[in-house]
């Protein structure tokens, strides 16, 4: 971790026990970075001294920055730890691109807990830069990491595939806790699930289905990010199910953390909601603390000295942010150097051509199985779309009934791109692309000419890495260079971009609050209904290959 010279300080304030549920003035004593008391007064004050925030499930890439440069985004927000999952980077560079975020983390103050990717690739049914087997699992976790991260496939736990086994067998050898991925697994094969020793999951959409994962041992991280936002729909569960539910972002985009925050936005959202201070940090950090069994400080003598200072218990505006004693963060901006860049990436294909987009009808009025997209959600529909053409002609999009093209392109080899239709994104001209795409990180594009869309994928394979967005006459790019997944540029600067691109797309039509991380999603094939990978389209429900063309 980041280590300074340290010397003696007092923070006086009003002091927000979360231990005791109790609120009073006090001087806060520091000294070689640790409380040594906290000492009652009789002052009047009028900020707050609360423990520092914790994300207890987030990956960092999403940021589009590298660790040291999300640091910087939100330790002035409060946020003071992490408990983050590369399993982005370690899609693209596998064990190397681990060591390379656990590298980076060191140089800066935020602390940052790595856990294992359990699932990369996240399946067979596509192509990635890397991966991570049993032998790789017990290498990091001897190395440091702390947890095994989210176990996507949860076939492979249910049926007792032998190398899903193998990694949770090392999990318990370590005694590490075991994160869980299971968006709408119920009933018998939930049991399973659970009673392989999954402890977390952050995948539930519903009330009903986060209760019953609670009822067999799976604590629930309501999840609050940038394209699925679960908070609405879980929040009862801070009251209902105090000791085992958990805050977190999982995926933010770096605008959405400018703008709105990051922990102290789902903070803001539960006092909004009428929840206690007290309610709120049981989820926000004292669980997750205690679950990871993270050293971080809870505002408590003898603690590491993280924690925050706000103006007042409504608005919660982050004043000030310390950890281990040292004051990082002030009035909104970082208090810490950011180190040199080492350069990272995995990027070896080649441009498609012209006929490598085109989908012919096989026949008259063909059935096309399309994707369907929700905003808000990472989970899609499948559909079929009669497109009126005939055998031998070209599907062309159709903006007129919300239809674009999707394209998935191996980033990793020269390959044949993927071609299918999507809807729901509202694109009235033009195209946009990313090697985001989760989780195997190959390039998507969604657009409603092949023009548009050659000219975004070719954007994005010669910056090696980005996303970019391109009408008839503009262009615009945010390039990438770090994996094709991140910058090491500054955090707000690669925010602003971020929403000017943002704002570019949606002149365009789109009419979705984040459409390049919801487009990042469609590639994702351990969530349901139907996605499109670069090897085909894929039926998640029956977790198979699926045909473009549906037989009446």
């Amino acid at each position: 971790m980041f280590h300074v010279k340290q010397i003696e300080m007092i923070i006086e304030g009003n002091i927000v026990d979360v231990h005791q549920r109790d609120i009073y003035p006090a001087a806060v004593h520091i000294e070689e970075g640790r409380i040594v008391k906290i000492i009652r007064t009789s002052k009047e004050y009028k900020n707050f001294i609360l423990p520092g925030l914790v994300d207890s499930h987030v990956h960092i890439e999403s940021s589009m920055l590298i660790p040291s440069r999300f640091a910087a985004l939100v330790v002035p927000r409060g946020t003071v730890a992490i408990v983050s999952d590369p399993h982005e980077i370690a899609n693209v560079n596998g064990v190397g691109g681990v060591e390379y975020m656990m590298r980076d983390a060191e140089k800066v103050p935020l602390k940052c807990f790595f856990g294992v990717p359990s699932c990369v690739p996240a399946t067979d049914f596509e192509t990635s830069g890397g991966r991570i087997e049993p032998a790789d699992v017990e290498y990091l976790l001897k190395g440091g990491a702390c947890f095994l991260a989210e176990m996507m496939n949860f076939p492979g736990v249910v049926h007792g595939d032998s190398v899903v086994k193998a990694k949770l067998d090392l999990a318990k050898q370590f005694r590490v806790p075991i994160d869980g991925h299971a968006p709408g697994l119920l009933g018998d094969d939930l049991k399973s699930y659970a009673q392989a020793g999954i402890t977390t999951d952050h995948e539930s959409a519903t009330l009903e289905e986060a209760q019953e994962k609670i009822a067999l041992g799976i604590k629930t991280q309501i999840r609050e990010g940038s394209a699925a936002r679960n908070f609405e729909a879980l929040h009862p569960l801070i009251q209902s199910q105090p000791y085992d539910t958990m805050l977190c972002t999982d995926d933010s985009h770096p605008d959405l953390i400018l703008d709105q925050g990051h922990i102290d936005r789902l903070i803001r959202l539960g006092l909004s909601k009428g929840y206690s201070i007290f309610d709120l940090y049981q989820a926000a950090v004292l669980n997750p603390v205690a679950h990871y069994n993270l050293p971080v400080g809870l505002l408590q003598e003898g603690d590491p000295a993280d924690f925050i200072v706000v103006d007042t218990l409504e608005d919660f505006r982050v004043l000030s942010t310390y950890i281990d004693g040292k004051k990082v963060a002030e009035h909104g901006e970082a208090n810490f150097n950011l180190p040199a860049v080492e350069p990272i990436n995995n990027f070896n294909c080649t441009l498609p051509l012209a006929q490598d987009l085109q989908i012919i009808a096989p026949k008259d009025n063909p059935q096309v199985q399309i994707l369907v997209a929700e905003d808000g959600d990472l989970l899609t529909d499948a559909e079929i779309w009669k497109p009126k053409i005939r055998m031998g002609e070209v599907i062309l999009a159709d903006p007129e009934q919300d239809i674009a093209k999707i394209i998935v392109l191996n980033r990793y080899k020269k390959a044949a791109p993927v071609v299918g239709f999507i809807k729901n994104f509202g694109l009235k001209k033009g195209a946009f692309a990313g090697s985001v795409a989760h989780d195997s990180h190959n390039i998507v594009a969604i657009g409603v000419d092949d023009d548009s869309l050659l000219r975004v994928i070719a954007a994005v394979i010669n910056a090696q890495g980005g996303i970019a967005a391109a009408n008839q006459q503009d262009e615009m790019l945010l390039e990438l260079p770090i994996a094709g997944l991140m910058s090491a540029s500054d955090g707000n600067l690669v925010a602003e971009r971020y929403k000017e691109l943002n704002a570019f797309v949606r002149e365009m039509g789109c009419t979705l609050k984040a459409p390049f991380m919801t487009m990042a999603f469609m590639s994702l094939l351990v969530i349901p209904t139907l996605k499109i990978g670069d090897q085909g389209l894929f039926d998640v429900s029956t977790f198979k290959f699926t045909s473009l063309f549906i037989d009446e």
